[in-house]
C-alpha cells in the first residue's frame, strides 16, 4: 500500500513497507470507531511523511466524509471552511499550541484525537472545555503497525492522575507486556510492549538483519508465521 520512513533512534531512516490488507483492517476499524457525523469533516493537516496521516486522508472518505486540508493544525483558525470540521487528529503537543496561541477550537469540532505522545489528564480536561467537543480519544501505536494500535476514549469524569492510559487494542490486534524472555509479565510489573495482528508491516525495504530483530516469532498465534512487532516501548 505505502512506504513511510521513520529516522529512528539511530538517525538513519528505515522504510517501513504496509500493506494493502493492513491499510484496510485499520480503516474497517476506524469505521467501526467514529461515526458517520463525527468524520463529516477530518481536519487533514498532517504531512504525508507521518502516518496520522493515513487516517485523516482515507478514515473519512470510507463514511463518505471530507478531508479539510490544512498546511499544519495551527492553521485551523485561519481556514475558509473551519466551521466543516467536526474532528481533529494530531498530537498533544500540536494540540496545545493550537489553544494557547489560536484560542477555542471551532464549535463544530466535536472529537478530537490525540496520538503519537503522552496524553496528560490536564490537556485531556482542556480539550473537554472546547465549546462543541463531546469526545477525546487518547490512541497509540508506531509506525510498523499502521498508524494506531491501542485507543481509549477519554472519561471526562474519570480524569485523574499526570497521564492518561493507552487503553485497549483496536480491532483484530494483540498486545502484550512481555519481559526480556518474551514471556507475560504480572500485573504492575514493568515490561516491552509487542504487538501482533493484522495491522503489523512486512517490514523494513532492504534491511533484512532488522526486521529479523524487530519482527519476531508470535509465541502466542495459532497461525503459522504469525509475527509480533517489538516496540521497544516500556
Amino acid at each position: 500500500a505505502y512506504l513511510m520512513y521513520t529516522s529512528g533512534s539511530t538517525g538513519r531512516p528505515k522504510g517501513v513497507q504496509i500493506e494493502h490488507r493492513s491499510v484496510a483492517a485499520f480503516l474497517a476499524w476506524a469505521r467501526s470507531a467514529f461515526t458517520a457525523e463525527e468524520m463529516r469533516g477530518v481536519l487533514a493537516s498532517t504531512s504525508i511523511c507521518f502516518d496520522l496521516s493515513v487516517f485523516e486522508l482515507f478514515a473519512p472518505l470510507t463514511v463518505g466524509g471530507a478531508c479539510v486540508l490544512a498546511s499544519d493544525v495551527l492553521a485551523l483558525p485561519t481556514l475558509a471552511d473551519r466551521h466543516l470540521v467536526t474532528l481533529v487528529n494530531t498530537v498533544p503537543s500540536a494540540f496545545a499550541e493550537l489553544l494557547r496561541s489560536r484560542g477555542d477550537l471551532p464549535a463544530s469540532v466535536r472529537t478530537v484525537n490525540l496520538a503519537g505522545e503522552p496524553l496528560t489528564a490536564d490537556l485531556a480536561r482542556v480539550a473537554y472545555a472546547q465549546p462543541g467537543v463531546t469526545r477525546v480519544l487518547n490512541l497509540y501505536g508506531p509506525t510498523e503497525d499502521t498508524t494506531y494500535s491501542t485507543w481509549m476514549v477519554v472519561s471526562e469524569d474519570g480524569l485523574a492522575g499526570g497521564s492518561v492510559p493507552i487503553g485497549r487494542p483496536i480491532a483484530n490486534t494483540r498486545v502484550y507486556v512481555l519481559d526480556r524472555e518474551r514471556q507475560p509479565v504480572p500485573i504492575g510489573v514493568p515490561g516491552e510492549l509487542y504487538i501482533g495482528g493484522d495491522g503489523l508491516a512486512r517490514g523494513y525495504v532492504n534491511r533484512p538483519e532488522l526486521t529479523a530483530e524487530r519482527f519476531v516469532p508470535d509465541p502466542f498465534g495459532d497461525d503459522p508465521g504469525a509475527r509480533l512487532y517489538r516496540t521497544g516501548d516500556v
